[in-house]
Parts: structure tokens; C-alpha cells; sequence
């Protein structure tokens, strides 16, 4: 039986044109992080079963690929449970990882610790356009500072990458789980109902205001709490977005600080913009990560459906791991998304080196092939990118696929006659 060619459903091959975008956009990642200040580490690709069905990670706990026990540890026949024969996963995310390894190396770490992180998921997801079953993520945490300071941070850093990379236009989306919550309870839905009215709030973009008033409704929710509930959003529209509309509104279903925080990020994250973006307040933003705690945000660009970055606050995570609640703070860039669309725009890699070919033609004599290794040597040196091949017999094919390769001068090698 022959063995099957194509990788598994969800993952894919990457040729050497997309690699070497990625391996660019990698490149930028990690400079420009560094350059405000993160430190770069790395955590296992599985996890304990235990860590990733916490109850910490939403939607994706339901989408985790499962390890079976190796060894003599597994015995099949006898199990009468999943636990029997399965104790780790792939992880899914990079942020319970992240958490476990704070909580491990605390004590090893300098307060408040900045952490970037690169590296495989995994989720056994329906794939799409963008999103696969592996997949790297990239993600910026600052752990251990309570204050706006982290947040500032965290998306000044993204939308100075983003810029970087060629990217312009594009929408961060700012809200806060706490306004949130406080909108819910000052229209009169009750506490053990708010993970449902954001489940339906979280539709917004797809089924608009109506649809999902409607869909409140019919989920048996008051009618004057509905209505006070939408009140609210079209304050805030026809407010232009400004917080300001809120802050009677919440006085005494939010805390104090909340508001003046926000408007702090806001003002401080465009002061400090080194591209064109815009940042909004967006009251209809949820994210649907259970361990948020505070602030959360996304960043949209137009053409494009979905988020191509997203993160927030989660300052209970890591307490989960200590028993003590650490201050964290994190944002993600949806790295696969913005590979997919720099590859659809036809992205070239900026300031690449030259790249040169050296086809030799075939039984080329020893003494002659030394001469151009010889050469081909001295250009590496010079810092020209040089290949050296054997001539295909299909010499105008050859040449074209180097060409998508990035090779742009071709030297043709023969015999001396």
C-alpha cells in the first residue's frame, strides 16, 4: 500500500517562498519585542491534563489533542476512564503554558516580567482560511504590573510591529470585562446569567443590534432589561464611542477607577503611535476566554474576517498554579492570519540579500567545479546568497523555479573545450 503524500487534515507543508516570509516576519517579532523590552522564552508543547482542563481556556478545552500514556504506564484493557490512559495534551494556547512557567521560576524572574513567547499550537479545529489544526502563535505577556502601564505597553508594542510590517489603516478594538459586566447589571440581567447575555453580545458584528435583542428576548431575558440593555450601546454610538457617556450610567456598578484607566490607555497608546491605526472603545467586544479578568482587545483589519490579534487581562491564572493572584496582561498576534494575508498581497521580503545561481553542466571535471566553488566561496563572503547545482536537463524550468525562489542572476558553467 503506498504511503499518503499529503499531510494531515488541519496542517500544512511550507514551501520555501512562504518560508522565507515567515522566517522575516519571525525576525521582526523578535526585534521589535526585544526593543521594548521583552525577554524571549520557551515552554514545552505538552502539558498536563490537568493544567489544560482547568476550566481556563474557553471553547478550546473542548479541542485538545490528547497523549496516551507511554509504556508500561498504559494499559488499554483495564481503563474504565479517559484519566486511565491519557495524562498530557498538546497545548492549545501559549498563555496557561506561560502561567505554569511563571508560577515554576517566579523566584528566577525580575518583577514585573515581560515574556514573549513563539511557538506551535494545537486545536483540533474545523480548518479555514488562516486557521489550522497546527498553527505558531506569538504572544507578549507582562506579569506582574497592576496598572494601565501593561496595557499601554502591550499595544503600543503590536501596532509598532504591525507598522513595521507594512500595515496601516487597521482597528484595535479596547474594552474592559468589568464595563461588561456593569452594563449587564445596571440593565438588570442578574450575575448567573451574564455568561449568556455576552454569549449572544458577542454576535453583534454578524447579526447586528437587532438580532441580538431579538435573541435575548427569546431567550426568555425581562424585556425593560433587554431594552436598558441596548439603550446603553446606542448611547455610546451616538456618543462617537467615548466612555464618557458611561460614567453616570455605571456610577455604582463599577469601580471607580475603571473608566479614568481606560481613557488613560486610549490617549497614551495614540500619543505614542508610530503607524496609522485607530483605537476605539468598543462595547460590544467579549473574547471568549473565561480568564479574563480586565482589559481586553483586538485588532481587525478590513478584508480580512476575524481578528488578526487579540489578548487581555487574566490576573487569576496564574494564582490558580501559587494560590496567590499575580497581575497579568497578554497580547497575541495571530501570526498564520498575517502570513496568510502578506502571501495573498504578494509580499517580497525587504532588503533581502542577493541571491545567485551556479548551474554546472552534468560530469563537469573536478579541477574545473573547484574554480566556481572557488568563486561561489569568495561571493558569500562579499554577503551574496550563492547556490550551486547541477543543470537540469529542463534548464528554463529549472531557472524559473529558482526564480520564484528569489534568484535573480544565473550563471551557466561548461566544460572546458
Amino acid at each position: 500500500m503506498a504511503m499518503t503524500k499529503k499531510p494531515v487534515t488541519g496542517m500544512k507543508d511550507i514551501l520555501p517562498a512562504e518560508m522565507q516570509v515567515r522566517d522575516y516576519v519571525i525576525h521582526e517579532i523578535q526585534e521589535t519585542y526585544k526593543s521594548f523590552g521583552f525577554s524571549h522564552i520557551e515552554t514545552p508543547c505538552m502539558e498536563n491534563m490537568g493544567n489544560l482542563s482547568s476550566k481556563q481556556g474557553g471553547e478550546n478545552e473542548k479541542l485538545i489533542f490528547k497523549v496516551l500514556k507511554r509504556g508500561e504506564k498504559l494499559h488499554i484493557p483495564e481503563a474504565k476512564e479517559e484519566a486511565d490512559v491519557v495524562d498530557c495534551g498538546m497545548r492549545y494556547d501559549l498563555t496557561v503554558p506561560l502561567s505554569r512557567y511563571f508560577a515554576n521560576h517566579s523566584a528566577e524572574l525580575p518583577s514585573p516580567f515581560k515574556a514573549l513567547q513563539m511557538g506551535n499550537v494545537w486545536r483540533a479545529d474545523r480548518p479555514q482560511r488562516g486557521r489550522f489544526r497546527q498553527f505558531m502563535q506569538c504572544d507578549i505577556d507582562i506579569l506582574g504590573d497592576a496598572t494601565c502601564l501593561a496595557e499601554i505597553e502591550l499595544m503600543s508594542a503590536t501596532t509598532t510591529l504591525l507598522g513595521k510590517l507594512g500595515f496601516s489603516g487597521f482597528t484595535v478594538c479596547f474594552n474592559d470585562r468589568r464595563v461588561l459586566k456593569a452594563m449587564a447589571a445596571c440593565s438588570g440581567f442578574e450575575k448567573k446569567d451574564y455568561d449568556q447575555v455576552f454569549i449572544i453580545l458577542d454576535k453583534m458584528d454578524k447579526i447586528g443590534m437587532d438580532g441580538v435583542s431579538s435573541e435575548l428576548l427569546e431567550s426568555g431575558f425581562a424585556k425593560e432589561a433587554v431594552e436598558n440593555y441596548m439603550a446603553l450601546f446606542a448611547a455610546v454610538s451616538e456618543a462617537g464611542g467615548s466612555l464618557s457617556c458611561l460614567e453616570e450610567k455605571l456610577s455604582g456598578f463599577i469601580d471607580s477607577e475603571v473608566l479614568p484607566s481606560m481613557k488613560t490607555i486610549i490617549e497614551s497608546v495614540k500619543a505614542a503611535a508610530s503607524c496609522e491605526f485607530f483605537l476605539v472603545f468598543d462595547p460590544t467586544l467579549v473574547r471568549g476566554m473565561s480568564y479574563y479578568t480586565g482589559s481586553i482587545f483586538e485588532i481587525k483589519m478590513e478584508g480580512f474576517g476575524g481578528s488578526v490579534a487579540g489578548g487581555g487581562r487574566y490576573d487569576e491564572m496564574i494564582g490558580k498554579f501559587t494560590g496567590m493572584n499575580t497581575p497579568a496582561c497578554g497580547f497575541s498576534i495571530g501570526f498564520e492570519r498575517i502570513i496568510t494575508i502578506l502571501m495573498e498581497q504578494g509580499f517580497s521580503v525587504p532588503g533581502e540579500r542577493k541571491k545567485k545561481a551556479y548551474l554546472l553542466e552534468k560530469n563537469m571535471p573536478a579541477e574545473e567545479m573547484v574554480k566556481v566553488l572557488a568563486e561561489a566561496g569568495k561571493e558569500r563572503e562579499a554577503g551574496v546568497q550563492v547556490l550551486v547545482a547541477n543543470m537540469n536537463k529542463n534548464k528554463k524550468f529549472q531557472k524559473e523555479q529558482l526564480s520564484k525562489e528569489g534568484y535573480g542572476e544565473f550563471v551557466e558553467c561548461y566544460r572546458e573545450k
